[in-house]
């Protein structure tokens, strides 16, 4: 800690909160240089060092200024949350910088006249000159939240997917810096470029040097927002609990000892919600007491957890000090570390859970991340590959998974600490409005699958997937089929209709004017979304239909949140008969594009819950079934690869279809449900998958000996008796054994 500063002036000019501040260098018009401040009131105002208030205002932004950077000559950068960044001269606004389709929460001013970047909450970084875009750098997962010049050539960007990237000019990615557990929302470069500071939303300061993670500060607040590096060195950074503190190496600026004992108490005295930090896998019974403490640590920032008189502790290892830092109380420490969103970020991605586990073939500790969503023995074969651990502690690591896991759910959605653009609150297409279980990023954003909330998977024969032992117990005790026959259609219903929108008005920038949407026509598909995630009776006008049709002929790779809300339109009889317009298919045979094998993800998943979703009126289903030939034919082909929503949502239509062919007793059509069931079959693993084609096949063969021996014929007990041993989820083996019955 720094020694303490006083307080010389109190500025003031802005009507809400300041959300950044720059240092204009002296210039020549201004020989003692300036301070500029952004607001949320969407001004600027700049200071003079010696007067409260401004000198000037600047205007022009329509939303709050969120960042600010200066260059040569008085030169000052704006970015701002409507999504654009102006460059000023003096009172002069000289270009506007229009490009991204986010809100723009960095800017730097590259030492090359006329280099300009920008960094953004769509993802990107852009490099301007001239007031035109020159270069886009995509990499990041989230949002980035900072910028820092390295030189005229390398940059470095931080942002909400926990990570720091180091960029050449040129576009190319050097270096991926990982060491933050939560957002990263400020960096700023040392002396010399000898390192750089980043801070975050796990209540650290880190000091990088020599490509890696050299020091960690943690502070007594949960957010520390914002870093800068001072012309000696020094760091100052600014935190959610109001207090700006500054670190220095230097003795003769060291804060007295008084003051280190005090802050060192209020960190000891801090409460540390494993959820939102890094402490990994907390059990009160298994930790060691206070005598650990003797042993050295063997890095700086090392943290290791303590039981004293019933009390969780953490303490920090300082290289420096030689000696163990506590740096607070752990509570709600019974379970593994997950973040009050749901999620815990580790090497930039979302998982539910991140476990420490302790290996004793190295002595050495290894995060597992981990996703409920995901197989345990999958997930802890590719945990020891990565690590070169030993295929023997296979058993081991993925029981203590299962152990950690079972009857797991994910919390509500938490407001506090949230952000607009971050990742538990941005759209993913299919998500419902809770917290969504997903095991990867939005494919059109760096990612190459799609994998959307669990929780929007519908429960079949009475079972829901995600609800662990529960009916299947109670069959047992009933010693009666719960499963088949299904008498109703699997849909896909959950939606955040919000998201879904914003998404659209995102895209909307990327595509060409023909394609684009008007503001008339936004406010057109707002108001059919909002009735068809309601299911609304309200019947959708000849303008919505139109509207919607010509957001689904986008571009594939920006298609899939019309996609979206045509899903949920189509279970409404109106859309249904528009789709099905015999005189003109175009629209129908659009969705049937998307049953395409090399298509994207996100399109092919969405595709195959509409078509489920068709089947929840008659009109739907008598489209479907007339068209059964060419669904069934292109569905089967997508059954190798893709995601586990992808696999659930093509078992869902073998199912609907099953539940169809059996009210018609549609002898041909089992046969080639059948068929496609047998095919799907040899190339599905998930077992969510497999217990709803059983439930289809179950339904088929019901009350029918043609089908049963059909389904012999084509080997389908074979294909079951392999399922017949599964031990979770119990209902799959239950199934498993009602359907070998009818055989």
């Amino acid at each position: 800690l720094h020694r303490s500063f006083t307080q010389v002036l109190c500025m003031s000019g802005h009507s809400n909160f300041v959300a950044c501040v720059c240092i204009i260098p002296p210039n020549e018009v201004s020989p003692h240089g300036l301070i500029a401040t952004g607001g949320n009131d969407n001004i600027i105002c700049v200071f003079t060092v010696d007067n409260p208030t401004p000198l000037y205002v600047l205007k022009g932004h329509t939303d709050t200024v969120c960042s600010l950077s200066h260059g040569k000559h008085g030169l000052l950068l704006s970015g701002s949350w409507d999504m654009t960044a102006r460059v000023w001269v003096n009172e002069t606004s000289l270009m506007i910088l229009q490009g991204h389709t986010a809100a723009v929460w960095a800017v730097s001013v590259l030492p090359t006249d006329g280099l300009m970047l920008t960094g953004s909450a769509d993802k990107t970084i852009k490099l301007w000159k001239g007031g035109k875009c020159e270069r886009t750098f995509t990499g990041h997962e989230d949002c980035v939240r900072g910028l820092a010049v390295i030189s005229d050539m390398e940059f470095l960007s931080c942002s909400n997917d926990a990570s720091v990237r180091k960029w050449h000019i040129s576009g190319t990615c050097m270096q991926v810096y990982y060491g933050h557990t939560n957002y990263i929302y400020s960096i700023s470069v040392l002396p010399q470029s000898k390192g750089f500071v980043t801070t975050g939303e796990d209540r650290t300061v880190r000091i990088w040097k020599e490509e890696e993670c050299a020091q960690t500060i943690r502070l007594p607040a949960q957010s520390v927002w914002s870093c800068c590096v001072l012309d000696n060195g020094d760091i100052v950074v600014g935190a959610s609990d109001g207090v700006i503190r500054v670190f220095t190496e230097a003795f003769e600026r060291t804060a007295s000892t008084e003051e280190i004992e005090a802050f060192e108490k209020e960190l000891s005295q801090a409460s540390i919600d494993p959820k939102n930090g890094d402490l990994g896998d907390i059990r009160a019974s298994d930790l060691p007491g206070r005598e650990c403490l003797k042993e050295p640590g063997t890095k700086d920032g090392q943290t290791r957890i303590i039981k004293d008189n019933g009390k969780v502790e953490a303490y920090q290892w300082s290289v420096r000090e030689r000696r163990w830092i506590k740096i607070g109380d752990v509570v709600g420490s019974s379970g593994a570390t997950q973040q009050t969103s749901g999620k815990v970020l580790f090497e930039g991605k979302e998982y539910d859970y991140v476990f420490t586990i302790d290996v004793n073939e190295s002595g050495h500790s290894y995060k597992l991340p981990y996703n409920i969503t995901e197989d345990p023995w999958l997930t802890a074969y590719n945990f020891l590959q990565k690590n070169n651990l030993s295929s023997v502690f296979l058993d081991e690591v993925a029981r203590f998974i299962m152990d950690n896991t079972k009857g797991q759910a994910l919390p509500s959605t938490s407001s506090q600490c949230s952000d607009p653009f971050t990742g538990g609150e941005r759209y993913i297409p299919g998500s419902s409005s809770g917290p969504s279980t997903i095991t990867a990023a939005d494919p059109f954003t760096g990612a190459d699958r799609y994998t959307p909330a669990a929780s929007d998977v519908a429960a079949v024969g009475g079972v829901d997937p995600d609800a662990g032992k529960g009916a299947s117990q109670s069959a047992k005790a009933e010693v009666k089929n719960p499963y088949f026959p299904e008498k109703d259609a699997v849909t896909f219903d959950q939606a955040n209709p919000i998201q879904i929108l914003d998404k659209i008005k995102e895209l909307n920038g990327n595509v060409t004017d023909k394609h684009k949407l008007t503001e008339d026509d936004l406010v057109t598909l707002k108001n059919l979304l909002s009735a068809a995630s309601k299911t609304s009776a309200e019947t959708p006008t000849e303008q919505q239909l139109q509207t919607l049709w010509k957001a689904i002929n986008w571009p594939e790779d920006v298609v899939f949140p019309a996609l979206d809300i045509l899903r949920l339109s189509v279970r409404h009889p109106t859309v249904i008969e528009n789709f099905a317009n015999e005189k003109d298919p175009a629209q129908f045979n659009i969705l049937l594009k998307f049953l395409n094998p090399n298509g994207k993800p996100a399109n092919q998943l969405l595709a195959l819950r509409a078509l489920c979703n068709c089947f929840v009126c008659q009109a739907g289903q008598k489209l479907v079934m007339e068209h059964r030939d060419e669904i069934l034919t292109r569905a089967v082909e997508m059954r190798s690869g893709g995601s586990r929503n992808r696999h659930i949502a093509l078992a869902s239509l073998m199912l609907n279809y099953a539940v169809c062919l059996r009210k018609a007793n549609n002898t041909e059509g089992k046969s080639q449900c059948l068929s496609g069931i047998s095919t799907v079959m040899k190339d599905v693993k998930d077992l969510e998958a497999i217990f709803r084609l059983l439930v289809a096949i179950g339904t088929l063969l019901s009350d029918d000996t043609d089908a049963v021996q059909l389904a012999k014929s084509l080997g389908v007990e074979s294909q079951i008796k392999q399922y017949a041993s599964v031990s979770e989820p119990a209902h799959v083996k239950e199934c498993c054994k009602f359907v070998l019955g009818l055989l």
